[in-house]
């Protein structure tokens, strides 16, 4: 069975991106977003999502290329100068492992983004992070033990099916075991990394094509024009085509003629407990 979730991450990054994510929910097929709680237009996009019962809005952890959370003199170790989190995923990385204090300053960082989209009231779909920096292993293993306290009950492993990420295919592998022993639901491919910020009616057609079997998450970054502060990288991201992608007649009718499910990690959640707590004794 093919089952696709389908996902605009950097939810409340600025308004462009709120009101992609509203025009793509309510006139095309995006049924799921990721919530960046500290972004510039966060509040803007609670509002928004407060106005569509039916998207699931998951947690965007932001540990780089963005702003914190909590006052930076507290968390001196994750930040530059400029009071940011750090552009260079290396150094950053790196600095999580060695900098003294790190870890300590991680856990409150990742703590008060969970309280903050506690204090939202929104129901917490998923959890995934800003360039996928949950792939760290010090980011994962904290993200799974708070998140945990707050309800969180899913998570994602960004794994290309077409090798994009077969440098860290034991760390992913290793990744998903550990989700799945703490109970929480993951996904089995992702579509998007290799291709982000080209997302386009055309890309997204010739994926659909070749969707692997099982629970594919498909990531777009969908504005309904260019950000202003967009991370390094992403100047050039096709924003607005992957707007019109999500809202394309042709993927629409693509999905349905293809037999794909739309889902969420939410509802594939429910269904695991649903199956867990009621398991099938079958008839003979």
């Amino acid at each position: 069975m093919k089952r696709l979730i389908l996902t605009a991450d950097d939810f409340g990054a600025e308004p462009q991106v709120n009101e992609a994510v509203e025009s793509a929910h309510r006139n095309g097929v995006l049924r799921s977003a990721s919530l960046m709680v500290a972004a510039p237009a966060a509040h803007d996009a609670v509002e928004r999502k407060r106005r569509m019962p039916e998207l699931a809005v998951g947690l965007h952890v932001v540990l780089v290329n963005g702003a914190p959370t909590l006052p930076p003199e507290r968390i001196p170790d994750l930040v530059g100068d400029n009071g940011r989190f750090l552009d260079d995923l290396l150094t950053a990385g790196a600095q999580f492992f060695f900098r003294p204090g790190a870890r300590r300053q991680l856990a409150d960082e990742i703590r008060a983004q969970f309280d903050a989209f506690a204090r939202t009231g929104l129901r917490l779909d998923r959890v995934d992070a800003q360039n996928h920096m949950h792939v760290h292993p010090t980011v994962f293993g904290l993200i799974v033990k708070i998140g945990r306290r707050y309800g969180m009950r899913a998570i994602r492993i960004p794994r290309e099916p077409r090798g994009g990420t077969r440098s860290i295919a034991p760390w992913l592998a290793l990744m998903r075991a550990r989700a799945r022993r703490a109970g929480l639901v993951c996904n089995d491919y992702v579509l998007g990394l290799n291709d982000a910020g080209a997302m386009t009616e055309t890309r997204v057609l010739q994926m659909l094509d070749a969707l692997p079997d099982g629970v594919t998450e498909m990531l777009f970054h969908p504005a309904t024009r260019p950000l202003a502060r967009p991370d390094p990288g992403a100047a050039a991201f096709a924003w607005q085509e992957e707007l019109a992608a999500l809202t394309s007649e042709r993927v629409r009718e693509a999905i349905v003629a293809r037999g794909i499910a739309l889902t969420t990690y939410g509802e594939l959640a429910s269904t695991s407990t649903l199956s867990l707590r009621h398991p099938s004794t079958g008839s003979g």
